[in-house]
């Protein structure tokens, strides 16, 4: 049976899952949430109740959240581009910069464009305040830490990579990044131009005037 994976092609954690499997060319099948189709919706639910994606069904197994599923297509479907380390310590460092990209730039993003979707008496000024800090204090440490480096862990493309990616694409649009952060710009160009990452990127287009606060017109 083929992999199925439920997910929508503009979310960033289902893009971080996307481009893991265009990276090795992993077949599967696209399930593509949407609330105007109630059977795929209902299948959905079954399969995972807290109801967010994306979702990894392997036969009668259900896999979810975006970095278990990654890790997960790495040992048992294993393609030409190893994403993370066979090297425990050096899996060790891929892992810490994936949950940095998960927790302070995907998560405070996530926080400014949520807020934009509340009525106006429910928004939350400080939460919004904090999570923009967040991003600029982020963008800094990234900065640093991506001068010497092309991937984030270092020469090889990684899982840190695929979260990195979708994680940076929105958080600009979001939070604009600093033309003082050089070092992470020209890592975002890197990312963008990644086939895997590109695909993924091209398949969303269509989907950008979803986007609360205005997609720029660019990327």
């Amino acid at each position: 049976m083929p992999l199925k994976l439920y997910a929508h092609p503009f979310s960033s954690y289902c893009q971080k899952a996307l481009t893991a499997l265009y990276e090795n060319g992993t077949p599967f099948e696209m399930r593509v949430l949407a609330y105007d189709d109630p059977q795929i919706m209902a299948e959905f639910a079954a399969l995972w109740p807290i109801k967010r994606f994306p979702v990894l069904v392997d036969g009668g197994r259900t896999v979810v959240e975006a970095t278990i599923i990654i890790e997960y297509l790495g040992l048992h479907y294993p393609g030409p581009v190893a994403l993370l380390p066979a090297d425990p310590r050096a899996a060790l460092e891929v892992r810490m910069l994936d949950r940095f990209f998960d927790n302070y730039i995907s998560t405070p993003q996530q926080k400014v464009v949520f807020d934009s979707l509340r009525p106006e008496a429910e928004r939350d000024a400080r939460g919004v305040a904090d999570a923009r800090a967040m991003l600029d204090t982020a963008y800094a440490w990234l900065n640093r830490h991506m001068a010497e480096r092309e991937w984030a862990a270092g020469d090889s493309f990684s899982l840190a990579d695929c979260g990195a990616a979708p994680s940076l694409f929105y958080a600009d649009w979001t939070h604009p990044i600093d033309p003082a952060f050089a070092h992470v710009r020209a890592y975002r160009q890197r990312l963008l131009a990644r086939p895997s990452f590109a695909r993924a990127v091209d398949e969303a287009r269509p989907y950008r005037p979803l986007f609360p606060l205005g997609a720029p017109d660019r990327d």
